[in-house]
């Protein structure tokens, strides 16, 4: 009789063993993804150009009355201890995820990393069964002179290529908590169609909780349409946000700011 940690690593090795195939349709373009420290934004360089991330634009867009209640319910101090746990328990569930996807060995043996492994392979034994073959894993896009960001996986899930992003969650979400996580897999989504001339034509949200609930939110064609232009509403008000801080900038200078003092010829 196998014992429960022998059983543990023959799940493993079944596990890897139905790992997805890559196919190697897309040849990806590669850039630099870079930190304003000042304002903790996130540009992304391709082909020597800096665009605004995706996280960006829906952060600096998005109503942010409920986050103001709940810090103001919890205290600022939990506030930051949930969401730095959340950030590293994500973080560390993502590079379990890309492991399996890629083949390679990963394994974290902290608290954190130990809560996160369950919930990839949550998400893996759920989520991937529909999943034949990928393109690639942590894909930079970019929609030329508009925005770039990073997607977890380019897939064809359910015989349709699919944008498909991995979060983890304290809680079971509702679908009108988590509108961004779709404006954003559209973002990609239409990156993705007008650089390589793709049809993606499927968005799925995969979640765990560390308790192990797994829920799956998918959206396809014309309901992706919907939310490409809802993204589109997003990126105008970011570049009207932008506009009217450069006016506020303008409006600050005064012209004798301009002037050269007479001493400073002397």
């Amino acid at each position: 009789m196998m014992s429960e940690e022998d059983l543990k690593e023959f799940e493993r090795n079944v596990r890897m063993m139905s790992a997805p195939k890559l196919n190697n349709k897309y040849s990806y373009i590669q850039g630099k993804q870079i930190t304003d420290h000042g304002t903790g934004t996130r540009v992304y360089d391709i082909n020597n150009s800096r665009l605004p991330s995706v996280t960006t634009i829906l952060g600096a867009t998005k109503n942010q009355q409920f986050l103001r209640d709940w810090k103001a319910k919890v205290g600022e101090t939990e506030a930051e201890r949930i969401k730095n746990l959340s950030s590293k328990r994500g973080t560390s569930m993502h590079k379990f995820l890309e492991s399996y996807i890629l083949g390679t060995g990963y394994d974290d043996l902290t608290p954190i990393g130990q809560a996160a492994k369950p919930m990839a392979e949550k998400i893996i034994d759920v989520g991937f069964t529909p999943v034949k073959e990928y393109y690639g894993t942590e894909v930079m896009l970019h929609y030329p002179g508009l925005y770039a960001g990073s997607t977890d996986f380019v897939c064809l899930h359910n015989d349709m290529e699919t944008i498909v992003d991995f979060k983890q969650a304290n809680r079971p979400k509702r679908e009108e908590w988590i509108e961004d996580y779709y404006l954003q897999i559209a973002a990609y989504a239409m990156a993705h169609d007008h650089v390589y001339g793709s049809n993606i034509r499927q968005g799925v949200i995969m979640v765990c909780t560390p308790d192990l609930y797994y829920q799956e939110f998918k959206f396809q064609d014309a309901d992706l349409r919907q939310w490409k232009h809802k993204f589109l509403k997003r990126l105008d008000m970011y570049h009207e946000i932008k506009f009217d801080e450069k006016e506020a900038i303008k409006a600050e200078m005064r012209p004798e700011d301009f002037e050269v003092d007479r001493k400073d010829t002397v």
